[in-house]
């Protein structure tokens, strides 16, 4: 057993994470590291990517793991797990890239407008990996720390407009198309699976709005954007982005007024098509009613619980069991503000109980809402020109509240730190067949529903 363990940790994606369990990050006693660290470092191929443990990684994977405090033998089992299962972030972004900070100076030195600006940061972060070796050894090696298979990608930038909507499209389109034998997009769950067989990753792409052309001819004509973009490769879609649209009110929206009548006909056109119904900004009448209409499983992909802590964000149980009552689940996000309470990886863990509890173990996924930026971003961010603070963005419709982030909070909720999610459900005395469904059984379900003619 015990060369075993040895063997899965030379071989394993997470072995940088997994050494925690054997001392080498502290907090360990010194007798228990039976670990043979040379045997790992010899068997890494200096020509070949290495394990993305550096130093901030291992920062902030030691102060979630000792907010878990887990046992030994958990610890273990947790890691071995999650190096073994296939694991999709529900929703949430992969690896950023650092800017290019020498190209963004040149373009404001040359007086390049605001919007061409934030258009070249865009693309710089969701594809400067293409072509920058030091920014492709980040990306991959935190993909492999995080031992996440398939992230269902934003893909598609908040609102409405197609050309808006397109671009976000393109960038993610672009990267899996160049760096297709490390990451490719998956056009269905099958895709998902088989990534993982062969030791690679997956984006499933979801849409941070219902494409429409707005030119209000008739229902027909605005609906028809959404198999185009199912065509794309767009697998889910948001109603409503915190603002009321015309589909219905978002979450930040006081009146709560639900789905409009056109509404109604964009989720019975999203069934009819294929694309996942996804609720996280809407609000809580919203939600309901989209659930109540849906004829397929549909999902609050990054959320969470209102009963656990009450936000804009989260959703009642009312809704919560709308979406059950679908098929669907929620995602629990990595978001200290909307978990509420220590707001670390110990608060997400209670959501996800909460819904295991109440609701059943098929009604819940981990969508972190959250992302790896390049170690090297800071560095490249110093470069650039300091700019006037803009406005706020439309989108940006949020009330205040009193609660205080610390960067303990976010340390622990790192996306690198994924293999320590399963490793808190594991705690938690889940069996593996549990875990297992939260992890991706959940979501690959939805997704061979929402393709079910």
């Amino acid at each position: 057993m015990k060369n075993k363990r040895r063997d899965f940790l030379k071989i394993s994606g997470l072995a940088g994470l997994a050494l925690a369990s054997e001392g080498v990050f502290g907090g360990i006693p010194s007798n228990s590291n039976n670990f043979d660290r040379s045997g790992l470092e010899s068997s890494l191929n200096p020509d070949k990517i290495q394990l993305g443990i550096n130093e901030q990684i291992k920062l902030d994977f030691e102060k979630a793991r000792s907010i878990l405090n887990p046992s030994q033998k958990q610890l273990e089992r947790g890691l071995e797990l999650h190096k073994n299962s296939l694991v999709i972030d529900c929703y949430g972004f992969m690896p950023r890239a650092a800017n290019d900070g020498n190209l963004l100076t040149e373009a404001i030195n040359s007086k390049a407008s605001q919007l061409e600006i934030q258009d070249m940061q865009e693309d710089m972060s969701m594809s400067r990996f293409v072509i920058d070796k030091r920014e492709r050894d980040e990306f991959q090696n935190a993909w492999k720390a995080s031992g996440v298979t398939c992230v269902i990608q934003n893909a598609g930038e908040e609102g409405n407009d197609v050309k808006r909507l397109l671009k976000r499209l393109a960038h993610f389109t672009y990267t899996t198309d160049m760096l297709r034998d490390f990451l490719a997009k998956a056009a269905t769950p099958e895709e998902i699976i088989q990534a993982k067989k062969e030791n690679r990753h997956a984006l499933y792409f979801t849409g941070n709005g219902v494409p429409l052309p707005q030119d209000w001819i008739s229902v027909e004509d605005e609906l028809r954007y959404i198999r185009i973009f199912f065509q794309l490769g767009i697998r889910m879609m948001h109603l409503t982005y915190n603002r009321r649209n015309v589909i219905g009110d978002g979450c930040a929206e006081l009146a709560n007024g639900g789905l409009s009548d056109f509404g109604r006909s964009v989720v019975k056109e999203m069934n009819r098509v294929g694309v996942i119904v996804d609720i996280s900004h809407s609000g809580w009448q919203t939600s309901l009613e989209a659930a109540q209409l849906s004829k397929k499983p549909m999902v609050a992909s990054h959320t969470t619980v209102a009963s656990v802590n009450h936000h804009i964000r989260s959703k009642p149980d009312n809704v919560i069991r709308a979406i059950a009552d679908t098929g669907g689940y929620i995602g629990i996000c990595c978001i200290p503000r909307f978990l509420g309470g220590t707001g670390d990886i110990a608060a997400m863990m209670k959501h996800i109980d909460y819904v295991v509890k109440k609701f059943g173990s098929d009604h819940v996924a981990i969508g972190t809402d959250i992302s790896y930026t390049s170690q090297f971003a800071r560095e490249e961010n110093r470069k650039i020109p300091s700019s006037p603070q803009g406005r706020t963005r439309w989108e940006a419709l949020w009330p205040v509240d009193n609660f205080k982030e610390s960067p303990e909070m976010v340390q622990s909720m790192s996306w690198t730190n994924w293999p320590l999610f399963t490793v808190g459900m594991v705690q938690m005395g889940y069996p593996d067949d549990v875990i297992l469904k939260i992890l991706s059984g959940n979501v690959i379900r939805v997704a061979k529903a929402a393709l079910a003619v």
